[in-house]
Formats: C-alpha cells, structure tokens, sequence
C-alpha cells in the first residue's frame, strides 16, 4: 500500500497574511531572523498579533544553516514561557529550525504534559517548500543531518508573494533552482506516485516560465506568486516522494564549504540528470524517459528519449547562465585542492544522507565523486 500525505491547510494570495487574524491563540513564540525584522517583515506579523491582544516573544537569532546549539537555545526558550502557538517566519533556515525545536522538546520532554503547539509558516523565500514538508535539516559539525518525520508538518502554511517581492536577484537564483531540483528529483524518485509526478510536472513548467522574470523583476507579483506556489507544490511533491543525490551531494557540498543550498544543488543538477538518464551509454533509463517526458512538457525537442535528456540539460544550464549563476564549483571560491582533500569526507556523508536511496539509479563512492568531479569545473 501506498499513501500521500496532504497537510497542511494553504493560504495563498496577496492577502494571505490576513490568514493570521483566523488562528486561535493566547501565547505566541515567532521564530525568524534578524533581516525580518531589519526590513520590517516581523512586524507585519507582530502587528496583527498586538491588534488582536495576543502576548507573544521573538526568537530572531536563527541564521542560516542552523545548527544543533541555535535549536538548543531555541528549546530553552520555548520550554520558558511555552506558547499555544509557533510562527516561524523566513526562509527555510528559519521554518526548519521552529520544526526542530518543536521536535526535540517534545522528544526530551515528553512528560511535561503538554500538547504540541500550533505551527504555522510563513515562508519569505521561493525555495525549500519546508513549509508542506516533513524534513527539517540541522547543522552539526561540518555535517548537514537530514530530520524526517510526519510531526514536523506545520498545520497551517501561508503563502504571501509580497512577502518575497525584496527578495534579490541572486537569492532568487538560488532558491528557484532549489525548486527545480525538488521537483526534478521528486519525479524521478523510486517513491513518485501519480499525484507527485502531477505536481513535479507543474513546478517544472512555472519555474521554467516566471523564475527568470522573477529574477529580473523581482516586484513582478504575478510572477513572484506563481514561483511561491510552485516552491509549496515542488515541497508537496518531495515530502511524499523523497529527493535523491543531487540534494544528498549538494547537503555535504554546503556542509563542508558553505555554499549556499540552491547554488549547491543548482552546480550539480544537470550532472546528477546526465547521471540518472545514462546519458553517456544507451541513455533508456526509466529515469531518462520521465526526464523525455519533461522536456515535451516544456515543448522542447524530444523525439527520443536522448533527445529529451539532452533537451533538459540544455534547458538547465540556459537557465543558469541566464541569471549569471556560477557553472562549477571551482566559480564558488572553493579552492581545488582544499576541494580534492575532503571530498572522501563529502562522499561518505552524501552515501549516508536520508534522500539517497530513494534516487533512481544506486550510486557507489566511484560515482560520487565522479559528479563532484565534473561539477567542480
């Protein structure tokens, strides 16, 4: 038997945040970071909280790539004044650190007798969708750990496009590929359904259609509001679906060399697709023909299922280098022989990480670095 998972409750529009003065409380914890509230996000929220006479407290230290001490002060703090309801607002770093936190209370205090707040998500990036997902990932040492679990789905997502319309053009970049790549990989995982894959082919269509106008024009809101929603469907796609190496490989990449997630996954996506499809030997693998399938979606040449492939890797780097995104690793600063040193380490830990085995094709140590190889440029 299989199943798919559809939570949370969506509010999306212009006017979402509006959704805030429905949802019950008398305590609040709001989670974000210290640009939300520089640029005056936080208080757009804090607002209709005030407003409507609710206490609350700001956690706003979270930074990116949050690590197991941020989710340890973020426990204490909850577990001090333990509010009815958590509001994390920001991008993915900001949303997976409410969930952790949320997580490993109640883990570590499961004798406190108390219900699990309501989690509502305000994403204010079009990127990670870890506002629908069950993924949360932590930082430890230089390794990313990868948290799957059903109780980490928010209740409540809320999808405002004004909320992204600042958001700059390489950090548009970089979280539209990240949508690409959830979508790429949802499809192709040995866990798609037919419900994913009616989601991962959306996602493909509209990123492909307004990602660029978004990175052009970032107060494009019709544009801004079709690439949020397509980051929530690609979210949708790959909490049921899994993801497969390129997320594992682009997890230990960011990992070791801080490279940011989306830049990190939009490096390696085209050599993990070239990778899944065979593309260098007969090229007529299952993963090769959906890949086909994608490229006739996006009426792009696909006669065949190497043409289609080839199509999409076309389309992929045409898509980089439109938005002036790096070509390999090497355009990171990441140096080539601090690269060479620690690639073993990169490589065990993308075998290790949870998106792994669902990818189509099983890799071994050789593959892995075969792709970071070619990635690095």
């Amino acid at each position: 038997m299989s199943e798919f998972l559809l939570k949370p409750r969506i509010c999306f529009g212009q006017d979402a945040l509006s959704a805030l003065t429905d949802v019950s409380a008398h305590s609040v914890l709001l989670v974000t970071d210290q640009a939300m509230v520089k640029f005056g996000l936080a208080s757009r929220v804090t607002n209709i909280l005030r407003d409507r006479g609710i206490a609350f407290q700001i956690w706003d230290d979270v930074v990116a790539d949050p690590d197991i001490a941020t989710v340890v002060r973020g426990m204490k703090l909850m577990d001090s004044r333990y509010p009815d309801l958590v509001i994390a607002l920001g991008g993915g770093s900001v949303i997976d650190a409410a969930k952790a936190v949320i997580f490993a209370l109640a883990q570590t205090r499961p004798d406190a007798g108390r219900e699990r707040p309501c989690f509502v998500a305000i994403p204010t990036t079009s990127g990670t969708g870890s506002e629908v997902t069950s993924f949360s990932v932590v930082k430890a040492n230089a390794e990313k750990l990868v948290l799957v679990d059903p109780s980490l789905l928010p209740d409540i997502a809320i999808l405002d496009p004004t909320l992204v319309a600042s958001v700059p053009p390489a950090i548009t970049a970089d979280t539209g590929m990240d949508v690409l790549c959830h979508a790429l990989e949802a499809y192709v995982s040995t866990a798609a359904s037919d419900f994913s894959d009616a989601l991962a082919e959306k996602v493909v269509q509209q990123v492909f259609r307004y990602l660029p106008t978004c990175w052009r024009n970032g107060q494009d809101l019709q544009a801004r509001e079709k690439m949020h929603n397509a980051s929530c469907m690609a979210g949708m796609a790959f909490t049921n679906a899994s993801l497969g190496i390129t997320h594992s490989l682009a997890h230990a990449l960011g990992g070791v060399f801080r490279v940011p997630h989306g830049r990190a996954n939009a490096l390696l996506m085209a050599q993990v697709v070239a990778w899944n499809a065979d593309f260098d030997g007969q090229c007529d693998t299952a993963a090769a023909h959906k890949y086909a399938r994608l490229a006739h979606l996006l009426d792009l040449p696909a006669s065949t299922a190497r043409e289609g492939v080839a199509s999409l890797l076309v389309a992929i780097e045409t898509l980089k280098e439109e938005m002036q995104m790096p070509a390999g690793i090497r355009d990171t600063a990441v140096d080539a022989t601090d690269f060479e040193r620690r690639l073993p380490e990169m490589v065990g830990q993308a075998l290790r990480d949870s998106c792994t085995p669902t990818n189509p094709r099983a890799p071994d140590a050789q593959a892995l670095t075969e792709l970071y190889r070619r990635t690095y440029g």
